[in-house]
């Protein structure tokens, strides 16, 4: 199923639950409802609030139900709150409302930040940024950014070489 369907029976199923549940994804999800990539995804990255325990318990039995990792809605990214500039959550843009589920994201460059970080932690988040399509000035200031969580001595270097590659990639010089 594709992340939209999956959000869209799971608003079902926790309505028939009488459960409700608000929250501001990011990831491939997120990039998906937004229209940026057309992929599919396996699980949902809940950024902000800390999912409660009846909407995980209801996550894994639609889990169950649908052949979705058990961990599909999960809060892999939450402690990017803390590292996000201050007021990141008036910059939220409503991606989904459903009857009982609602879910925000990102506004651009915030969502930018993740993903780029994402693409410098892990390296294998090319194909999304390159969909964002990061102009030259974005790029300049959400390196800044990056460079600054991470204490490694080598960590400034290795987001320079990362950058300097994706700016390739999308015919810009930084």
């Amino acid at each position: 199923m594709k992340p939209s369907e999956v959000l869209m029976h799971f608003d079902q199923f926790i309505n028939k639950k009488n459960l409700s549940f608000e929250a501001v994804i990011i990831g491939g999800t997120a990039l998906s409802v937004l229209g940026i990539i057309s992929r599919q995804t396996r699980d949902c990255d809940v950024l902000h609030p800390i999912i409660p325990n009846n909407i995980l318990k209801a996550s894994k039995q639609f889990a169950k139900l649908h052949n979705l990792d058990s961990n599909w809605l999960n809060n892999g990214p939450k402690d990017l709150v803390k590292d996000l500039p201050k007021n990141w959550i008036d910059r939220t843009q409503v991606i989904f409302q459903g009857q009982a589920l609602r879910l925000r994201t990102l506004g651009r460059i915030d969502l930018l930040r993740t993903k780029l970080y994402a693409y410098c932690d892990r390296g294998f988040d090319l194909a999304d940024c390159l969909q964002l399509n990061p102009t030259k000035s974005e790029l300049y200031v959400i390196k800044k950014w990056i460079k600054s969580l991470d204490t490694n001595q080598d960590w400034p270097e290795h987001v320079d070489n990362v950058f300097n590659q994706l700016a390739k990639r999308l015919s810009h010089e930084l």
